[in-house]
């Protein structure tokens, strides 16, 4: 909400522009005498109605005031050309004809006008749906503009956010691929990997709840906490420590009230065994060849939401050539085009078949949008795939 104020703020103040296409010039002077000393009313006439679209496109009125009996065009053709025409589709269109017969009226309306008024009107009737029709439209224009400004801050947040994530791991015994799909309006998903000592690798993934500028900030900046082990007498080899200090570090009172689910785990090489611990994420899944896929999961609250919440660990070792997945619950909280909703024991299934035909996560991308039939998710997307060999 705080990034949608803020850019509706940015949107450009449009003054009242009126254009009257009419043939008769002493119809032009009359409604200018009208609108004389609307000093917030721009007038603009035109007698040549053969221009009337280009004159349109010229002046960008919020209003077209129309004649509908003039020489060389028809007026109802008029009105609905300007309804074809990219730079008029939207305007407020009033007809302001000598004609009262109610099937013109009617022909008017289904042609594409907004109004009709008889000529000439009353001034303060023809001033009052002048400012009506004109500020509905002001406001959507403004509209439009708040939101192409928000749309400009998330995508300029969202490359922010893929800036700070990791780089792959493309060789050696333990490598990395992912994909992060951010969504329209932007969540919070991010995720990381480091060698926390020579003998251990931690790797995790996290999302904020919400969406927005303000979530994608957040996340980074529980991101960079523990990647760089900024956290203060934190044992990043004890998963348990970790989500601790990051629920005593970002208590949601604190962070415009958002929290955030966390998985984090801790690979020991010599033995090949996952340390980890979940603060309300979904579970981490194990592929390996031979063997079913393994859920890593524990239960606990979401960082930040109660100052008290108690984190516990497990345990798992990795068969041979393993493969561990970290998501959000983006990836697999879809619907079918019949409205069923994809189960997580089917996003399970799914995703150990891609992981067996070789597959990672842009195959799982895209076996996931052919199951909900549609190339964009409503939430943020993060798949993260580390093999171990």
């Amino acid at each position: 909400m705080r990034e949608e104020k803020r850019a509706a703020s940015l949107a450009v103040a449009h003054p009242i522009v009126v254009l009257l296409i009419d043939d008769q010039r002493i119809i032009g002077e009359a409604v200018r005498r009208l609108l004389k000393d609307e000093t917030d009313i721009e007038f603009h006439f035109l007698s040549d109605p053969t221009q009337a679209l280009a004159e349109a496109e010229r002046v960008r009125p919020t209003l077209i005031l129309q004649d509908l009996v003039m020489p060389d065009v028809d007026g109802l053709d008029l009105v609905m050309r300007f309804r074809e025409h990219p730079a008029s589709r939207n305007v407020p269109l009033i007809v302001l004809s000598s004609k009262e017969e109610p099937a013109v009226k009617a022909e008017a309306f289904a042609r594409g006008a907004n109004d009709y008024l008889v000529k000439l009107p009353d001034r303060v009737e023809l001033i009052a749906r002048l400012r009506y029709h004109s500020n509905a439209y002001i406001a959507q224009l403004q509209r439009d503009e708040a939101y192409g400004a928000l749309a400009a801050d998330l995508h300029e947040a969202a490359s922010y956010v893929r800036s700070q994530l990791p780089a792959p791991i493309a060789s050696g015994p333990i490598r990395s691929a992912w994909e992060f799909v951010p969504s329209a309006t932007l969540g919070g998903d991010s995720f990381g990997y480091f060698d926390v000592d020579p003998g251990h690798f931690a790797f995790f993934l996290l999302d904020v709840c919400g969406h927005g500028v303000g979530p994608a900030l957040l996340s980074v900046s529980a991101m960079a906490a523990i990647s760089r082990r900024t956290l203060p007498e934190v044992d990043f080899l004890d998963p348990t420590s970790v989500l601790g200090a990051l629920n005593e570090a970002f208590a949601m009172e604190k962070h415009n009230l958002l929290y955030f689910t966390l998985w984090y785990g801790v690979f020991e090489r010599a033995t090949r065994t996952v340390r980890y611990a979940s603060a309300g994420h979904p579970p981490a899944i194990v592929v390996a060849a031979g063997s079913a896929p393994a859920e890593l999961r524990q239960q606990a609250m979401p960082i930040g939401v109660m100052s008290d919440a108690v984190f516990a660990s497990a345990e798992f070792r990795l068969p041979p050539a393993s493969a561990v997945y970290l998501f959000s619950d983006g990836i697999y909280e879809v619907t079918r085009p019949g409205g069923n909703e994809f189960t997580f024991g089917e996003f399970v299934d799914q995703l150990a078949s891609v992981a067996s035909a070789g597959g990672g996560p842009r195959e799982l991308l895209a076996a996931m949008r052919g199951v909900q039939d549609c190339a964009e998710f409503e939430d943020d997307v993060s798949v993260l795939e580390l093999k171990f060999d």
